[in-house]
Formats: structure tokens, sequence, C-alpha cells
């Protein structure tokens, strides 16, 4: 066999045996870990869309809110959402059309609804992620949008009120693959 096909052989062959060892050696785990199921999953499958789907039983108003706003939320975020040490403002602010530089806040920010009360479930307090119930997020997410004037201050939020709130923002915001919400 001339140098040049042995040369091509080699060139042939490692590459397969490099596939068939590598699967091999694929089979052969550890065996660290277990299966991970549904029960286990849910828990941490808390995301909630734009349209409302996703989001879990409970109600609250603003009036409810403002009382765990002072309790929890306040230390960061200042009294009445204005800014706080730890926390930005959550109230107010220019429109945005006054440039991308504009403080954003609830009320002149978000598009929809929903990505507050999703936020707040998944990160507040800051301190303490995940430990408001159902019912002191619906509460707190009432009391912000009341502050911002986007609801009334005796306006129930729950699963089926929240996702029809219209925030000021709504119209500005291009949504480049639509179908896929």
């Amino acid at each position: 066999m001339s140098m040049r096909k042995s040369q091509l052989l080699v060139l042939a062959v490692v590459p397969l045996a490099s596939a068939f060892g590598s699967a091999a050696l694929a089979a052969d785990t550890p065996g660290l870990g277990k299966p991970i199921s549904e029960a286990d999953i849910a828990p941490w499958d808390i995301t909630v869309f734009p349209d409302g789907t996703g989001l879990p039983p409970g109600s609250g108003t603003a009036a409810q809110g403002t009382k765990i706003y002072a309790e929890k939320c306040a230390a960061c975020h200042g009294d009445g959402g204005k800014g706080g040490p730890a926390g930005p403002p959550l109230v107010g602010g220019p429109p945005l059309s006054s440039g991308i530089e504009a403080l954003k806040t609830v009320g002149n920010y978000y598009g929809d609804p929903t990505p507050v009360f999703d936020f707040i479930r998944r990160a507040m307090p800051f301190n303490e992620p995940k430990t408001l119930t159902n019912d002191e997020v619906y509460a707190v997410t009432a009391y912000l949008f009341s502050l911002n004037k986007i609801v009334g201050e005796n306006d129930v939020m729950n699963a089926q009120t929240l996702p029809q709130v219209k925030m000021p923002n709504r119209d500005n915001f291009i949504i480049h693959y639509p179908d896929r919400i």
C-alpha cells in the first residue's frame, strides 16, 4: 500500500473510531443525580404570560397591598414607591417618549400588567424571594398600579382581572414575533 493510501485510510478510520468510542463513553456515565419528575418541576414552573396564562388563584386590592408594601417593600423602595436606599422608584417618571434614559417605573414602562406580578412573585422581597403568598402578590401589584393611577384603590386583582388592566405604555412596544406569544 502506498504512503498516500495509508494516510487516507487513517484519516477515514480515526473519525469513525472516535465516533463509536465516544458513544460508548457517553453510555457509561457516572450515574449522578436522578430523573426529575413533574412534581419536582411544578414549584419552579411559575411563568406568567401576557395573556394571563399561568396566573395562580388568589386576589388582592390596593387597600390590602398598602399594609403589605409598608411591611415588606418600603425598606428598599421607599414610602409610596418613590424610591429608597436599595430600590428604584416604582411610581411616576416621565413618559418614555422623553428619551431612552428616562426613569423606568411600573407606571411608565411596562406594556403588560402580568410581568409586574410575575417579577414580584419571583424576586421580591429582595432578601426573601418567593416568600409572598399569591394573595400578597396580587395586593402589592394592585397597590403599585393604584399609586400609578392605573387602577382604583378598591379594584380587585386576580387571574381574571389582572390581564385586562390597560398599562399606559402598552402601545409603545413592538412585538417582533406575535405568533410566539
